[in-house]
């Protein structure tokens, strides 16, 4: 008698989940503009939605706890003359967002713990080198203060925000970019372009490595990501316009690792990795459902997983970095999904009977430590980025003030913070170790009370200005 043989894996049984009414965000005027960008950001700390603005280009920035209906005269992020196009959390510091815009330019935001009493109209640095509207905009993984910007005069600028300068400038492209994505370490980035060729780009030798021409057969508009592994990930469609993804090895660009079709609908799909799980999330702008997959080394390489699906379509979408999702729940994603007035959040959840720490689900992950400088990096140095343990949860840093000057006056890297996971527990006396941790306890728990004793007196000052109370 033959047994059929069921794939080993502890993602197989991930499952999605809305979150309760009350904990969504309502009353957001997601912005119409005809990009396709992901219209959202979200850190550890902020939820950013790009919004609907009369006279220039404005967004949203919410504290994560400041949940349920927002109120429409809610102070915003205004600053370019434009619409905004597209908003990045800079990774080595929760309070900075980067944004660019029609206006040509980008700009670089301090964003305060506090919620915003009034509307933000002063970025800490513009950056202004492009001659048509900036599409794009990313922070490099593991260097402080590099971020990369696109436009479409087909023009790439990677700048140090310490100092407000331009670093390098690529003009490899001969038409519109529609995506860009570093690697690992952030020695190389992928592009995918309107002339329908997958590039690989090393930005310190301003050259392309490696090219692919279409990767996907159709004529619209393509996605590519890097995996943890050096691999590419790509989302596209065919000739005959069925959405297509795939798996690329770089250096051998000839055949696909994994070519996959997936069903006949405009929308591109937008990916979101998991580099500690090997996870990515698919999600099609107007499409009411996000389809995940695991990418592992024995064939097909690309493994479905299970989808999540919602009666609204989705306008637009943001995924919390790994630090920011809840362990004791055994959450191993969130995502935010735009819809045309508000923002829901989605968690993606293994499921475990037991209530302890899951070492197998949350190895250590990104932390917020730069791996480096700016100008080491541009000296050609490279490293991985700066891990952290889960174990303990994810306690946001306080914000650090970004200066910029023409000379970079940042203070020097400060030493690579251990986790408790690490520490030599063994050289502590058990007394001494004991009140440490019941310390950071009692610390833990007067930090939460006193986030929704503000969010309360928030909401209370929101009613009285409003005439509800």
């Amino acid at each position: 008698m033959s047994r059929s043989i069921v794939r080993q894996s502890k993602f197989r049984h991930v499952f999605g989940q809305g979150v309760k009414a009350e904990q969504g965000y309502d009353d957001i005027r997601v912005s119409k503009v005809t990009w396709d960008s992901s219209f959202c950001a979200v850190n550890p700390k902020f939820l950013a939605v790009i919004v609907e603005s009369s006279g220039g280009g404005a967004f949203l920035v919410l504290p994560l706890s400041k949940t349920g209906r927002v109120d429409k005269n809610y102070p915003l992020v205004v600053g370019h003359s434009g619409p905004v196009l597209d908003i990045d959390w800079c990774p080595h510091d929760d309070n900075i967002l980067a944004s660019c815009s029609e206006d040509c330019t980008a700009m670089v935001w301090q964003i305060p713990d506090h919620a915003l009493t009034r509307p933000l109209s002063d970025p800490i640095v513009v950056l202004e080198g492009h001659s048509k509207r900036v599409g794009i905009v990313t922070w490099h993984p593991t260097a402080r203060n590099i971020l990369l910007t696109a436009g479409s005069d087909n023009l790439i600028i990677i700048w140090n925000v310490g100092t407000g300068e331009p670093l390098i400038s690529m003009d490899d492209h001969p038409d519109l970019i529609y995506s860009i994505s570093w690697n690992r370490n952030g020695s190389l980035f992928c592009t995918t372009c309107k002339d329908r060729r997958l590039r690989v780009c090393d930005p310190r030798k301003r050259e392309v490595v490696a090219e692919r021409l279409a990767p996907h057969e159709g004529i619209r508009p393509m996605r590519a990501i890097f995996t943890r592994d050096g691999n590419i990930f790509t989302t596209g469609f065919t000739r005959m316009s069925q959405r297509e993804l795939g798996l690329w090895d770089p250096t051998n660009f000839e055949e696909p690792i994994a070519l996959l079709e997936l069903d006949t609908s405009n929308g591109v799909l937008l990916p979101y990795y998991d580099a500690d799980a090997n996870m990515v999330y698919l999600c099609g702008k107007g499409d009411s459902s996000v389809r995940y997959f695991e990418i592992t080394e024995e064939p097909p390489y690309v493994h479905y997983l299970n989808t999540f699906s919602s009666k609204e379509p989705q306008r637009g979408m943001g995924f919390m970095p790994k630090r920011g999702v809840d362990v004791s729940k055994c959450e191993i994603a969130r995502l935010y999904k735009l819809l045309d007035k508000k923002c829901e959040p989605i968690t993606m959840t293994v499921p475990r009977k037991s209530d302890l720490f899951q070492d197998d689900l949350y190895p250590d992950t990104a932390g917020p430590e730069p791996a480096m400088e700016a100008e080491e990096w541009l000296d050609g140095r490279d490293e991985d980025p700066i891990l952290v343990s889960m174990r303990e949860g994810y306690v946001p840093p306080k914000s650090r003030e970004l200066k910029v000057a023409k000379k970079n006056v940042l203070e020097s890297r400060p030493t690579t913070r251990r986790s408790m996971s690490t520490l030599d527990t063994n050289s502590l006396p058990p007394q001494l170790l004991e009140r440490l941790l019941e310390e950071i306890q009692n610390l833990k728990a007067t930090v939460l009370s006193q986030e929704k004793r503000i969010c309360d007196l928030e909401n209370k000052l929101s009613q009285y200005t409003n005439g509800t109370a």
